[in-house]
C-alpha cells in the first residue's frame, strides 16, 4: 500500500500548519523574556530558572515542532508516508487534548492574560482537528502500488525490532514504575491534578500536565514495542517519534543532575534521588538506541499477486519455456512432468508456482 499523491500534498500541508503553530508559540516567549537563556533553563527543567514572563510553551513542544517537519518531509517524499501521518497525528491528538479542559479552567486565572488564553484555545481547537484529518488523510488516502518498482511501506530488521522491544518496552515500564510510585507518594488532593492539570502543579498553556504526558509516552512505548515483534509498519515512525520524547525526557534529566551537581554527590543522595537519576541516564540510552534502529531504513514488502516474481506474472512469463502439465490440452506427461509424479524422484522436473518467490530474510546486523 502506498499514498496518493492528493493525501501526500493534504498530510503536507497538515503538519506545516501544526509546525507554524508551535513556531509562533515559540516566538512569543522569546519575545515576552527579557534574556533568551532564561527561556532554554525553564525548558530544560532548572530549579533556579526564573524567566520574567511565563513562558507558554515547554520543551515538548519542541519535539513536536521536529516531529512536524520531518512527517512534512515524510508526507511528500517517504515510502511510509501513510503511518507517519497517523503516527502524527495520534500524537497531537494526544498532546493537545488536555489543552480543552485547561486553557479555560479557573485555576488558569492570574498566569496569563485572557486574550492569550483565547488564543490558546483556538489553537488547541485547530491543532486536534489538524490532528484527526490527519488521521483520516494517513487512513483513507492509502491505495493499492500498481507500480512494480514503486518504493514500497518499510518494515524494521530483525536487529532494529529486537532494540525497539527491549529499549522501549523497558522505557515503558520505568516510567509507569514511577508513575505508580507518584501514586503512593503524593497526597490524594494533588494526585489527581498530575493528570489532568490544577493549581499545585507546574503546566505550561500549550502544554499537557505532566502526569498526562508520562502515561502517554509510558504507553506508546509499550505499543510499539509490541509492535515491533511482528515488524508492523507503523512501529517505525511511532517509534521513531516516542523515542524522541524518551530521549528527550533523559537528556533534559542528565542536564538538570549536572546543572544542580547531583552527579557529583551521587553517593551522598538518597535511593529515591539516586534511582531517578539512573532512570534519567537509562532513558536517555533507551531513546537513543531506539531512535538510531528504526530510522534506519528498513525492509520493503514483496509484491505479491500477479507480478510475483520478480516482475513476472504468477507461473512465469508466458511463452518462455515449457509449458506447465497439462497446457493445450496435454496430458501430465507433456514435456516436462511434474514433480512428485509417478516414476520421478522429489527432486526432478519444474515445480509450479510463481516465479522466484520472496527472498530470504535479511538479518541486520522510554517522561519528566
Amino acid at each position: 500500500m502506498t499514498l496518493t499523491r492528493g493525501a501526500r500534498i493534504t498530510g503536507a500541508v497538515l503538519c506545516s500548519v501544526l509546525a507554524v503553530m508551535v513556531v509562533g508559540w515559540v516566538v512569543r516567549d522569546v519575545r515576552a523574556v527579557s534574556e533568551p537563556l532564561d527561556l532554554l533553563r525553564y525548558w530544560a527543567g532548572y530549579a533556579d530558572a526564573r524567566p520574567d514572563a511565563l513562558p507558554a510553551t515547554s520543551h515538548s513542544d519542541l519535539v513536536l515542532l521536529v516531529v512536524y517537519v520531518f512527517a512534512t518531509a515524510a508526507a511528500l517524499r517517504s515510502s511510509v508516508a501513510a503511518s507517519a501521518l497517523v503516527a502524527t497525528g495520534l500524537v497531537t491528538l494526544l498532546l493537545r487534548l488536555p489543552g480543552v479542559w485547561g486553557i479555560g479552567a479557573s485555576w488558569m486565572d492570574g498566569r496569563y492574560a485572557d486574550e492569550l488564553r483565547t488564543r490558546a484555545l483556538i489553537g488547541t481547537f485547530v491543532a486536534l482537528a489538524a490532528a484527526l484529518a490527519l488521521l483520516v488523510t494517513g487512513a483513507a488516502g492509502r491505495r493499492q502500488s500498481e507500480d512494480f518498482y514503486e518504493p514500497r511501506p518499510t518494515r524494521p530488521g530483525q536487529g532494529a525490532s529486537a532494540v525497539a522491544f527491549l529499549m522501549l518496552g523497558a522505557a515503558g515500564a520505568v516510567m509507569i514504575a514511577w508513575e505508580i510510585r507518584q501514586l503512593l507518594t503524593f497526597p490524594s488532593s494533588i494526585y489527581p491534578d498530575w493528570f489532568v492539570g490544577g493549581p499545585d502543579v507546574r503546566m505550561e498553556l500549550t502544554d499537557a500536565p505532566p502526569g498526562w504526558t508520562n502515561a502517554t509516552v509510558a504507553l506508546l512505548c509499550l505499543v510499539v514495542a509490541v509492535s515491533a515483534l511482528v515488524h508492523a509498519v507503523h512501529s517505525r515512525t511511532l517509534g521513531v517519534i516516542v523515542a524522541g520524547f524518551v530521549l528527550t525526557a533523559g537528556s533534559l534529566g542528565i542536564a538538570r543532575a549536572l546543572h544542580h551537581q547531583l552527579l557529583e554527590r551521587f553517593g551522598e543522595l538518597g535511593t529515591e534521588l539516586q534511582l531517578t537519576l539512573l532512570s534519567w541516564c537509562f532513558l536517555a540510552v533507551a531513546g537513543a538506541a531506539a531512535l538510531i534502529a528504526l530510522a534506519r531504513r528498513g525492509f520493503e514488502d514483496v509484491p505479491v499477486g500477479p507480478h510475483q516474481g520478480y516482475g513476472y506474472p504468477q507461473g512465469g512469463a508466458p511463452g518462455y519455456g515449457y509449458p506447465p502439465a497439462g497446457a493445450h490440452g496435454q496430458g501430465p506427461g507433456y514435456g516436462y512432468p511434474q514433480a512428485g509424479a509417478p516414476g520421478q524422484g522429489p527432486g526432478h522436473g519444474y515445480p509450479q508456482g510463481g516465479g522466484f518467490g520472496p527472498p530470504p530474510p535479511s538479518s541486520p546486523p522510554p517522561g519528566w
